[in-house]
């Protein structure tokens, strides 16, 4: 099998999921591995201007299926990290690891196509609903992109619209609550299928009730995969696998909910309230 020699992409199966890393090698063939969603930062740094350090020796390493959580202040570092695995930028030292590939070895077209990322301000374009929920993937059926809103709960107030999935949508998005605007963001992560969610600030503008309704559907999106999840509440990060403390660009703090309680170092006192992120 024949092979262009220019890095690492992907191989989708007959269903259109991400499946596999096809690796091209200097005699034109090409071998497969699986597609895990194991991301490692090893000793990163990096800097915007390449002056002033932003991040300092960030070292982590979210297993499949883990969630990782970032907590800080405004300015910490947290979606910095999540910037450079996306390769918006590109590292000044160290190194990341999809699946033990270098990043820095993967077309970016497809690096990106395996990273789900739900953002606190949602941009949903002039179209049905239905067409706002394919843009995940475009080449999803009706029935797909409908069990997409269904597994994150989006079909319930779906189906009470006067046009269900064919209700057309402003791209200012002024006929849509914050909250069903983001349940739809969920819903076309949930229809691309990606082995490694990014969640940032996903839930920080939408009221507490609101809250609940968007977490269950992000709960269900988060099964088996792997997620990054930067959060001002910490509620949301309470059963992350590990959580990492970040201030000035360093992580100064990692562990569970219980391990960081119990130590009663800067997350403890977020967490009680003894003082509050920025």
């Amino acid at each position: 099998m024949k092979a262009r020699r220019d890095g690492d992409v992907l191989v989708e199966d007959g269903n259109g999921s991400i499946d596999a890393w096809r690796h091209p090698h200097h005699d034109g063939t090409l071998t497969l591995s699986e597609v895990r969603g194991e991301i490692v930062l090893d000793h990163v740094d990096f800097s915007y201007d390449g002056r002033r350090t932003i991040l300092h020796d960030i070292s982590l390493w979210a297993k499949s299926g883990q969630k990782i959580a970032f907590v800080g202040a405004t300015g910490a570092g947290k979606t910095t990290i999540t910037n450079l695995i996306n390769r918006f930028y590109d590292i000044a030292d160290g190194k990341i690891r999809y699946d033990g590939i270098n990043i820095n070895k993967i077309r970016k077209a497809d690096l990106r196509r395996s990273l789900g990322i739900i953002l606190q301000d949602v941009s949903l374009f002039t179209g049905t609903i239905m067409d706002n929920i394919r843009y995940g993937r475009l080449d999803a059926s009706d029935e797909e992109c409908m069990e997409a809103a269904r597994l994150v709960g989006a079909d319930d107030f779906i189906s009470r619209l006067p046009e269900g999935y064919q209700t057309m949508v402003s791209g200012d998005n002024n006929n849509l609550s914050q909250g069903q605007c983001q349940l739809l963001s969920i819903a076309r992560a949930a229809v691309a299928d990606p082995p490694v969610m990014i969640m940032d600030e996903a839930t920080s503008s939408i009221d507490t009730r609101t809250e609940a309704i968007v977490q269950r559907g992000m709960d269900r999106l988060m099964e088996g995969r792997t997620v990054l999840v930067i959060a001002h509440r910490l509620s949301t990060v309470r059963n992350s696998k590990a959580i990492m403390i970040l201030d000035g660009g360093r992580i100064i703090e990692r562990g569970s909910h219980e391990e960081l309680m119990a130590r009663k170092g800067t997350y403890y006192r977020l967490y009680t309230g003894a003082f509050e992120l920025e």
